[in-house]
């Protein structure tokens, strides 16, 4: 101990040190959240930074905030993965059905466009009405030939009046959504036949994935 220190008080030097402690708690409890807010935090950076580099050619609505997505809404691995989710019920969902199967066609068509990216993609069909998929449909967009997961909404009341508001917030409820790896709802898109609109719709994505690793889970 030196003069200096001498010349401290007790009661000073237990003051210093309690601060210096709480301190060092505070700054690990910031570095805790920061790395769980990570995946959220870079897929805005990520949109952004494109968004800065060709705003023009964007066709996605951003959510800000981004709306946590409840793993407990859908029986399927949601945390950890990119996903374009569509709600839809199955019973008037049939191929003569235009509305419907464009949706279907362009989130097909979005992930092959993503090449060797296209795993790291997962399509969602919320079948909302629980009535069985229509044959031909299932044969074109089923999870084999198309990379659909077909699941059911919630069945306990108090969580599908969650999902549905979650869902249909801001008017997305139609539009094809784009849930990050964290999840939450970050993005949504129009339902297009535009080849224009078609191209946009994949810059944004294709961006997102080249800029974005954070959390994900393959």
């Amino acid at each position: 101990m030196t003069d200096k220190d001498l010349l401290i008080p007790a009661s000073q030097v237990d003051a210093l040190a309690i601060n210096s402690r709480t301190r060092r708690g505070r700054i690990q409890m910031f570095m805790l959240l920061l790395a769980c807010a990570a995946p959220v935090i870079a897929s805005y950076l990520a949109y952004y930074v494109f968004k800065l580099e060709g705003g023009k050619t964007n066709l996605g609505t951003l959510v800000y905030p981004a709306q946590e997505l409840n793993t407990a809404w859908l029986d399927t691995p949601m945390k950890g993965k990119w996903t374009l989710l569509i709600a839809r019920p199955a019973g008037e969902c049939q191929i003569k059905d235009e509305k419907c199967i464009e949706a279907l066609f362009l989130m097909r068509q979005v992930r092959v466009a993503m090449g060797r990216e296209s795993q790291r993609v997962q399509l969602i069909w919320v079948n909302t009405d629980g009535k069985p998929v229509d044959a031909e449909v299932l044969a074109a967009y089923d999870e084999k030939a198309a990379g659909f997961k077909v699941v059911l909404p919630p069945t306990d009341p108090k969580l599908k009046e969650a999902f549905d508001l979650w869902l249909n917030k801001e008017g997305a409820g139609q539009q094809i959504q784009l849930i990050d790896p964290s999840p939450a709802k970050m993005m949504y898109f129009p339902v297009t036949n535009s080849p224009k609109e078609f191209s946009s719709m994949k810059k944004d994505l294709e961006k997102l994935l080249k800029l974005n690793h954070k959390g994900e889970s393959l």
